[in-house]
């Protein structure tokens, strides 16, 4: 199980940065016309779910960020592309703000502020309330679980017109909780909290749309909390294509005043 670290949550600097093995076993074919089996497993929910997961190449189009924290407000349109498993580039109009997300790099830079970030994933965790790496950053951009649902035993049972998924043994650190749709079988919710602390991260799918062969989500809505803090993050995507030749291009203009992390912001 991968280790999650919840952090403290900052005001909208990085918001453009954000947004950014099935089963060998023998079993039958799992219904997926949006009907609920209650006497489904979880095991073969977790199955499905893998599955179907979304397989492509390259994912391009527009996407809408709504951000807030309770203080500050802001909403831009950007340009979304993302080649699977190596890169997630983002622009907002006339270039003003772009990031570049691969495994190993997490850069942005912001025109209005004559600055920029070149480094790990530590900004974007401090950012988001939670320990990310690409692939989870990449996972709840296209509606798949943030944890490997393999390396744990759930209990499965339907609540809201989902399949929930809750961990058979509590995890030492947090408390997990995952809705699986029944049509699609990816994320309707995934939650992940620290009772003690008052901190609890929610996403939320609130709609997925066929793109020819390909479903990927419509909306999602993020709620991170840090005790009396709140801050969202409402994405949705528009004029999705999937599988076309893309360029990244990405260089940090010269003159530009460098983000740097201090130890105790970590």
């Amino acid at each position: 199980m991968m280790h999650i670290v919840f952090k403290s949550f900052p005001r909208y600097t990085a918001v453009i940065a954000v947004a950014m093995l099935a089963f060998s076993c023998k079993s039958k074919k799992v219904v997926t016309d949006g009907t609920l089996d209650e006497n489904l497993s979880a095991k073969a929910i977790i199955r499905t779910h893998y599955d179907n997961a979304l397989d492509f190449k390259t994912l391009s189009g527009k996407m809408r960020i709504d951000y807030s924290d309770g203080e500050d407000s802001q909403g831009v349109a950007v340009s979304l592309r993302m080649e699977k498993d190596k890169a997630i580039w983002i622009s907002a109009p006339f270039g003003v703000v772009k990031a570049y997300v691969t495994p190993g790099r997490v850069t942005f830079y912001n025109k209005l502020q004559n600055e920029y970030f070149d480094g790990d994933f530590a900004y974007l965790s401090k950012f988001v309330g939670v320990e990310l790496d690409f692939e989870q950053v990449q996972n709840l951009l296209l509606g798949k679980a943030l944890l490997d649902l393999k390396d744990s035993k759930y209990d499965a049972s339907v609540a809201g017109g989902n399949y929930q998924l809750k961990p058979k043994k509590a995890l030492d650190l947090f408390k997990v909780l995952f809705q699986i749709e029944p049509k699609n079988y990816r994320m309707a919710s995934q939650q992940l909290s620290q009772p003690l602390k008052k901190r609890l991260l929610q996403i939320n799918y609130t709609d997925y749309q066929k793109i020819n062969k390909w479903v990927l989500p419509q909306k999602i809505a993020v709620a991170a909390i840090d005790k009396d803090k709140r801050s969202t993050i409402d994405i949705e995507y528009r004029n999705i294509e999937f599988d076309r030749p893309l360029s990244f291009p990405y260089e940090i203009p010269n003159g530009f005043d460098e983000i740097k992390l201090k130890d105790d912001a970590l």
